[in-house]
């Protein structure tokens, strides 16, 4: 198995994700935009695409950030669906997914950073992936946008501060806008590089400040993320993937 990362931007890393691809032997690659490394020109050699997160939206133009091209990120991405790979969007990856189906993002009702609840829906608890997170399942969150839905989406969870936390728009295609690979050494840099953001949402809902950030266990939530993994790998490969 050989997973592809595109990483937005070096506080963004991939977290408990690289921990289960190391853990399970698998090759993993990666395109970090941030330092102008190119997406891939092929996707024949990835069977995992992940796309991670970052404080840009899909509607930011070169321009603004001239290390990001959402446009060719939705090309990779329905490159990768169209040759039956698994796909995974985190976050800004999740948005990324659903426009590169059709979908335009969207504000979520209200600003996440944290960890908090999580609840699946009718479709998720009847999704062999993701039944095993329970009813619910406190995940990490750091966002103001969420994703889009196409036609056929299926929402498998939600949150009080988000409808869309979990979408499945096919087989092996997932969108996560909550941040399930967190780790403390990934809260940490997202804090390092947050400051202004985290001063400016004091005294919101759904906001938690360093203290906090830095006290939450993340480790029951990463290991709920490996199984998940593990069933779309599993998927992947009786297709005849891998």
């Amino acid at each position: 198995m050989n997973v592809h990362f595109v990483v937005h931007e070096a506080f963004e890393s991939p977290g408990a994700y690289e921990t289960w691809v190391r853990e399970r032997g698998y090759e993993a690659s990666y395109s970090h935009v941030h330092a102008f490394d190119a997406l891939p020109e092929s996707v024949e050699n990835i069977d995992l695409l992940v796309v991670l997160g970052g404080p840009q939206s899909p509607a930011t133009t070169k321009e603004e950030c001239p290390h990001f091209d959402a446009a060719a990120e939705c090309d990779l991405i329905l490159r990768a669906i169209n040759a039956n790979k698994a796909v995974i969007g985190v976050c800004l990856g999740s948005q990324l997914l659903g426009e590169a189906l059709g979908a335009a993002h969207g504000h979520s009702p209200e600003k996440e950073i944290g960890k908090f609840p999580i609840l699946l829906t009718e479709a998720g608890r009847a999704n062999a992936n993701v039944a095993h997170f329970g009813e619910v399942l406190e995940v990490g969150h750091w966002h103001n946008d969420m994703p889009g839905l196409t036609p056929d989406a299926k929402i498998l969870a939600y949150s009080e501060g988000c409808p869309r936390q979990i979408v499945e728009y096919g087989e092996l295609v997932y969108g996560f806008q909550c941040h399930m690979e967190f780790t403390a050494e990934v809260v940490e840099k997202l804090i390092a590089a947050s400051g202004e953001e985290l001063d400016a949402a004091v005294g919101r809902r759904f906001v938690q400040q360093p203290g906090e950030l830095r006290g939450n266990d993340y480790e029951e939530m990463n290991l709920k993320l490996f199984g998940f993994l593990d069933g779309l790998v599993m998927q992947y490969q009786q297709q005849g993937n891998g």
